[in-house]
């Protein structure tokens, strides 16, 4: 019997569960969600893009997708836009595509000149939080392309040296005005880490919209006060592009990230700039982006090494080597690991600056274990995922994702009785916060034990994170 074929139209792809399910390479939240717009069966859907019903169901259950080749036929038989392939991880159509960086004015990546003042980046930046306030849709579509980090990272090898940071505007900016952003920063950092990026992401955009944009653009201070307040504003646009991340907001997170390197870059800060390449090399990785994680995470690396920051170093270092293992480079992985290892053993940490407080060897432990898991060394990973939970309490999130870390790899060994009592303990945790990642590591573990469901732990398990979390769809 011949099948309608499948029509879906073109405001699906700027459905929010839609562009979500393409940043985390989701082909079941995506199948499940265009069957639930369209109407479209199983067999339909399979229909249009070659695969069997027996397979759609499986992928709508649960199953990964991982092939290129498979997931270029779902692009074609759903007939996605370039901007939905590019989300997905697949070269668009039209490779013009390729040069476009979003940004709040809707600007192309070809149109926008590699070097820019430090008034046009603080300009930028102030459009970015003001389009944030008031929700405008030009910012809140925006998805997440790897290509968007390549002309931020040009610029902050090639570009010349900033001029004097100084202006001459009507209100005295002074330290008072620095201390108090970075006690601000301080406070959503540690607010960020006990309750995850949705708990203050709106007010640390309220901030940056109606305290900071005001000493930038009206704001008198000379040359030395003027470069440490745009290293502070660059710290809190930072924290800013990481709550959007962590509530898998991940283009908005992308522009933030862009802006807090431009601006850090403009600030002369070498050691944040370090950190915001190491956090845009982290978020690339965490959606499917390896290589890109890696091209990051050494220039990360570089400039670490450039700055003599040896702490830096470690932390570039190990997001290399997830970067490696999501590609499945296990040398290089290795490689990367022991570099991070060795350095961490060197730095000189009493005068780290206070974004880096969670770096340490319980943090170092939980990224071996993510990197052997994704390798498929579950014995391995076990010890360090253990070890990862020897850490700081306040870091409830993290806390969370490292218990269901060690709960994923208990369930890859084949013990589901004990990888559910720890999932337990991640989900209690995960109710604590509002954070996308932790949701999805919990489904995620979720997932994988689904085979085993006839086991009563493990069907109590299942049943017990859809009524916390809710029936998938």
């Amino acid at each position: 019997m011949l099948l309608d074929p499948l029509r879906i139209p073109d405001d699906i792809w700027s459905d929010a569960v839609v562009r979500d399910a393409l940043t985390r390479r989701d082909v079941g939240a995506l199948f499940r969600r265009v069957s639930q717009l369209t109407g479209a069966s199983q067999t339909r859907i399979g229909a249009a893009v070659g695969l069997e019903q027996g397979y759609v169901s499986r992928v709508m259950a649960g199953r990964k997708v991982t092939s290129i080749d498979v997931l270029e036929r779902i692009a074609e038989g759903c007939r996605m836009p370039d901007q939905a392939r590019m989300a997905l991880g697949l070269a668009p159509h039209d490779p013009s595509c390729l040069l476009g960086m979003a940004s709040p004015a809707g600007e192309r990546q070809s149109d926008q000149p590699v070097y820019r003042s430090w008034r046009e980046e603080v300009r930028a930046a102030v459009q970015l939080w003001e389009g944030d306030v008031n929700r405008r849709d030009v910012i809140r579509q925006v998805a997440f392309t790897s290509a968007g980090y390549t002309l931020p990272a040009l610029r902050w090898f090639t570009a010349p040296a900033a001029p004097a940071v100084e202006q001459g505007g009507r209100r005295v900016v002074g330290q008072p005005d620095i201390d108090t952003i970075r006690e601000m920063t301080s406070t959503y950092r540690r607010l960020d880490n006990q309750y995850g990026g949705g708990h203050a992401r709106a007010a640390v955009t309220r901030y940056l919209h109606q305290e900071v944009t005001p000493l930038l653009s009206d704001g008198r201070y000379d040359a030395a006060t003027g470069r440490r307040l745009l290293s502070a504003v660059a710290e809190l646009t930072q924290l800013a592009g990481w709550q959007a991340y962590d509530m898998a907001d991940h283009g908005v997170a992308q522009l933030y990230l862009t802006r807090a390197l431009d601006l850090a870059r403009a600030a002369g800060d070498p050691g944040l700039g370090a950190e915001i390449l190491s956090a845009m090399s982290h978020q690339a990785t965490y959606l499917g982006h390896g290589t890109t994680g890696v091209d990051l995470a050494r220039a990360a690396r570089e400039t670490a090494q450039r700055a003599g920051l040896t702490v830096l170093t470690a932390e570039a270092s190990v997001m290399e080597a997830h970067g490696h293992a999501v590609i499945r480079d296990e040398r290089a992985c290795a490689a990367a690991l022991h570099l991070a290892e060795q350095a961490l053993d060197r730095a000189d940490r009493s005068s780290d600056p206070q974004w880096l407080g969670y770096f340490d060897e319980a943090y170092l432990s939980a990224k071996f274990g993510h990197c052997l898991h994704v390798l498929g060394k579950p014995a391995r990973a076990e010890a360090f995922a253990a070890r990862s939970l020897r850490m700081d309490e306040r870091y409830v999130r993290g806390k969370a994702f490292n218990l269901a870390l060690l709960a994923t790899v208990q369930a890859q060994r084949g013990d589901p009785d004990r990888a559910c009592a720890i999932g337990t303990d991640a989900l209690s945790l995960t109710t604590r916060l509002q954070s996308a990642r932790a949701v999805r590591y919990v489904r995620d573990l979720q997932a994988q034990l689904a085979p085993h469901r006839r086991r009563p732990t493990v069907r109590q398990f299942i049943r017990r994170v859809d009524a916390v979390l809710g029936a998938r769809s």
